[in-house]
């Protein structure tokens, strides 16, 4: 009898004190299924392909489930990109060097049509933007067949963008007298005028619509073209198949020079 008891005593012990403890429970709430990323990626090299993380990586490489770059390297490499242009002469390297948000803003991206026609779309992401505007277009080839140099992957705004912001390009020429020079005249041959000398390393930053617009009329629109006398404005009374009153840029950057002049253009030039 006092052993059933003790038994008993035994058993609502135990029933009061699993009453009264705080209840565990056996699933835990803190844990989740780790998703693993999906990138997106250029796939269009025949070697190396650009994720939507900013990564280049040679195709063999390439994470098969996630479709990523390994993420070893530089991030938003510009590696052959020429960074004043925003042009480079590798198609991967140039979307990697633009999804860097310090050289394209998304809100600017975003706003920029596809294709020129006014029923065209705008890109969804910035990644969209980079891959399409990398792409070979219509400001980086010259009579339509021809590249105007080897840096033809740009991914700069178009030039008639008005999110195209230039107050880094007008900081550079800072100390920089820009003069708009005689018809024939040659950028030595303004500079030395004005007692000055021609300062090539600053005739890209001076190859920009936008910048050339605020020395000259450009009236005939601001046009691609070939030569060593660019960046530079067609006089008016320019034969008509030379565009006269157009402004004239170039990405062949090897061209630019203090040298080069032409009959038919007044330079535009930089001069310290």
């Amino acid at each position: 009898m006092s052993k059933s008891w003790l038994n008993l005593s035994w058993i609502l012990l135990h029933l009061f004190i699993f009453q009264f403890s705080p209840r565990i429970s056996a699933i835990r709430n803190d844990i989740g299924f780790q998703e693993n990323p999906i990138c997106r990626n250029t796939v269009q090299g025949r070697y190396l392909l650009s994720d939507d993380n900013g990564y280049v990586c040679d195709g063999l490489l390439m994470d098969p489930q996630s479709r990523c770059c390994p993420g070893k390297g530089v991030k938003y490499s510009c590696h052959g990109c020429n960074l004043l242009s925003q042009c480079c002469n590798s198609y991967e390297f140039c979307v990697s060097c633009c999804l860097n948000p310090a050289r394209t803003q998304k809100e600017q991206a975003l706003k920029v049509k596809i294709a020129k026609q006014a029923t065209a779309g705008t890109y969804a992401s910035v990644f969209d933007f980079c891959a399409g505007r990398c792409r070979h277009n219509s400001e980086s080839v010259v009579h339509e067949n021809a590249y105007l140099s080897e840096f033809h992957h740009c991914f700069s705004l178009p030039l008639n963008s008005s999110g195209a912001s230039n107050s880094y390009l007008e900081g550079i020429l800072n100390g920089i007298n820009v003069i708009v020079g005689r018809q024939s005249e040659s950028c030595n041959s303004v500079c030395k005028s004005n007692g000055q000398s021609c300062v090539p390393n600053k005739l890209l930053v001076l190859n920009q619509c936008d910048i050339m617009q605020k020395y000259l009329s450009c009236k005939g629109a601001c046009l691609a073209s070939m030569g060593a006398d660019q960046p530079a404005e067609v006089v008016d009374d320019a034969p008509k198949n030379l565009n006269p009153g157009a402004c004239l840029f170039t990405q062949a950057q090897s061209m630019l020079s203090c040298d080069g002049s032409h009959p038919f253009t007044r330079r535009l030039c930089p001069c310290a």
